[in-house]
C-alpha cells in the first residue's frame, strides 16, 4: 500500500481551506492535512511537519506566495510546492516555477485535478494544469522565435536596438554611437521590420522578454 501523502494547505481564506481539506481527506492517498493562513505561518508549520506537498495560494497578506515558495525551497531543497491560485496568467506561472514550485493549477479547476496534482507532485513529478501548460508551451515557442529574430540583427542593429529599448531617442542613440540621427532612424525601421514590431513599446517589451534589459 502506498505511503499516505501529508499536505499543508496555505490560503488566507478559512472557508477555502476547509472545503479543500474536506475534499482531500476523502481520498485514500491523503494522510494528514495541515493548514496555514499566510506564508510566515506556512514556513513554521512545514518546519514542524515537513509535509510531502505544500499547496500554496499566491495572494496572501504578509509574505507573498512567491517569497514563501522561495523561502521554503531554500530551507529544504526537497520541499514540493504546488501553487493553487486564482491567477492563471503566464507571468504568475513562470514566476512561481522560477521560485521553485513543482506544479501550478488554478482554483477554477475541478477538485479532482487538485488531488491528481498533489499525488503527482508527491511522487516527484511536476503538474501544470493542461490549459495553462498549452499556453505556456505556445509562449515558449513564440519567445524562441523572437530570440532567433534578435540573433539575426547585425552588430550595429543590435547596439541600436538595445539603446532604443532602454528608452533613448534616435538623437541620443546617434550621439552615443557618433552617427547621424537619420542613420539611426533608418536602422530603427529595419530593426522593427526584422522583429515584426510596430511601436517602441513593443520593441522594449521584446528586449525585456529576452532579458536584454531589466525593468
Amino acid at each position: 500500500m502506498p505511503k499516505k501523502i501529508n499536505v499543508l494547505l496555505v490560503d488566507d481564506h478559512a472557508v477555502v481551506r476547509a472545503g479543500y481539506k474536506t475534499y482531500l481527506l476523502l481520498n485514500d492517498r491523503i494522510g494528514e492535512v495541515f493548514e496555514a493562513d499566510r506564508g510566515e505561518v506556512a514556513c513554521q508549520v512545514y518546519q514542524q511537519h515537513a509535509t510531502d506537498v505544500v499547496v500554496m495560494d499566491l495572494s496572501m497578506p504578509g509574505m507573498s506566495g512567491f517569497e514563501s515558495i522561495h523561502r521554503l525551497v531554500q530551507r529544504d531543497h526537497a520541499c514540493k510546492v504546488l501553487v493553487f491560485s486564482n491567477h492563471y496568467e503566464l507571468a504568475y506561472v513562470t514566476r512561481a516555477i522560477k521560485a521553485g514550485a513543482k506544479g501550478y493549477i488554478s482554483k477554477t479547476s475541478a477538485p479532482s485535478t487538485l488531488v491528481a496534482a498533489v499525488c503527482q507532485v508527491a511522487e516527484g513529478g511536476a503538474f501544470i494544469e493542461p490549459e495553462i501548460a498549452q499556453r505556456l508551451a505556445l509562449s515558449m515557442v513564440l519567445e524562441l522565435d523572437e530570440a532567433a529574430k534578435i540573433k539575426s540583427l547585425s552588430a550595429r542593429e543590435f547596439d541600436i536596438f538595445c539603446l532604443l529599448a532602454n528608452g533613448l531617442s534616435c538623437k541620443e542613440a546617434a550621439d552615443r554611437l557618433c552617427i547621424s540621427s537619420k542613420s539611426v532612424s533608418n536602422y530603427a525601421t529595419a530593426i522593427k521590420d526584422k522583429l515584426g514590431v510596430k511601436t517602441w513599446s513593443e520593441l522594449t517589451l521584446a528586449a525585456t522578454r529576452q532579458g536584454i534589459i531589466k525593468v
